[in-house]
């Protein structure tokens, strides 16, 4: 490694010094010359390095550490992540497609799969009668076998009668729905939130319990503006980047 406390010291004095250590260490892996799977020197070695105590490194490192930028292996080493998944939040996300395009093996593991009765609010979003059957259904999506986010999708039965027959592991469930039933989604209402992980979550997705989650929820519309499926969805904070694009203000 080569990197200077004259490198981060462009910053006002008043900026602390292990937040110009974080910065200096974020230019190089912006800038490709630390690169994901690198190991980084022990903090000994980068420490002295850098002139600073094992202290103001260790508090460098963990704000790399709470971006995921970085990952510690007790007894091995500290290594640079893989990067972030970029996720454009005015879109409807087809995992498979997207994450075959940036070139991961996508998988699916279906957690829970059943026909229940929707309730009242339910009901509502997807414009059923009270008490009307849903598919509910819990899948673990995973980019080359490592998970990555948890799937919740609510999906009228009327509309979609004999769902459960397909394989919702080895297919999409938009593919599903577009092939075997000729419905496509036209728009979606989406919100996003961040949340921490529950101990459930953590145990699925292979995160300690309170890492940071992005939670989406979403209402998905067909053709004919009615609403087809309520989804939830948990992405892993340290493995996407929720990204968007922004007109011009209306002056």
């Amino acid at each position: 490694m080569d990197l200077t406390l004259n490198q981060a010291n462009s910053y006002p004095v008043s900026i602390p010094l292990y937040i110009q250590i974080a910065e200096g260490l974020i230019a190089q892996i912006a800038s490709g010359e630390l690169t994901p799977q690198d190991r980084l020197p022990s903090e000994r070695e980068l420490s002295e390095e850098l002139g600073v105590t094992r202290m103001t490194l260790r508090r460098a490192l963990g704000v790399l550490e709470s971006q995921g930028l970085i990952i510690r292996v007790h007894g091995v080493g500290t290594y640079i992540a893989e990067p972030k998944i970029e996720r454009q939040m005015e879109k409807v996300f087809r995992f498979s497609s997207k994450m075959q395009e940036r070139g991961f093996n996508p998988g699916a593991k279906i957690i829970s799969s059943e026909r229940i009765v929707a309730d009242r609010a339910l009901s509502m979003k997807l414009a059923l009668l009270d008490s009307s059957p849903v598919y509910s259904i819990l899948r673990l999506r995973s980019i080359n076998k490592e998970p990555v986010m948890l799937e919740s999708y609510a999906i009228p039965e009327e509309r979609f009668p004999g769902l459960d027959r397909y394989d919702l592991e080895g297919r999409s469930i938009y593919e599903v729905m577009e092939i075997e039933y000729n419905v496509s989604i036209l728009r979606a209402r989406q919100s996003f939130e961040p949340v921490i992980a529950t101990t459930f979550e953590a145990e699925l997705l292979n995160i300690p319990v309170g890492d940071a989650l992005m939670l989406e929820k979403r209402l998905s519309y067909d053709e004919d503006n009615i609403p087809i499926e309520y989804g939830v969805d948990r992405y892993r904070g340290d493995r996407f980047r929720f990204v968007t694009e922004a007109e011009p203000l209306d002056l």
